[in-house]
């Protein structure tokens, strides 16, 4: 199960239904099913304060996830910053929506297991992105 939350922050315009599906789509391409997956949409001051809390670091990130995965079972926690999707999307993507269904995908890669610290792992998750992006975006 995906349910979507808001924290000190308006729901963005995101049709869930058809983000649950994608998301779903995409898990199963990589063998992996859905378990209960919260995303919690919310401000930059809640990301860095979390940041510095969880992580130990002192700035603002798109995103920040809670791997709760058991086996093929997807299970997490993913907040997204709407500001920062906001001011990146103004940076490098075509549109906000766009940008905002990266970061969605982002938070279910990790939880499979890609990671993106190094060059060539930033590739290999940037190529899933956009493969998944393709997937949402052929329907």
């Amino acid at each position: 199960m995906i349910s979507f939350h808001t924290q000190g922050t308006e729901m963005p315009p995101i049709d869930t239904a058809l983000v649950e599906e994608w998301i779903c789509q995409v898990a199963a391409t990589y063998r992996r099913k859905v378990g209960e997956v919260n995303y919690i949409f919310t401000d930059d001051e809640t990301i860095l304060a979390m940041n510095r809390q969880f992580i130990g670091h002192d700035y603002y990130t798109d995103h920040i996830g809670f791997d709760y995965c058991q086996g093929s079972i997807l299970s997490g926690d993913i907040y997204i910053s709407l500001d920062t999707v906001r001011t990146n999307a103004e940076l490098y993507a075509p549109d906000y929506l766009e940008e905002l269904h990266r970061v969605i995908i982002h938070g279910i890669l990790h939880l499979i297991g890609i990671h993106d610290k190094t060059p060539e792992e930033r590739m290999e998750m940037e190529a899933a992105e956009d493969k998944a992006l393709h997937l949402l975006y052929k329907k």
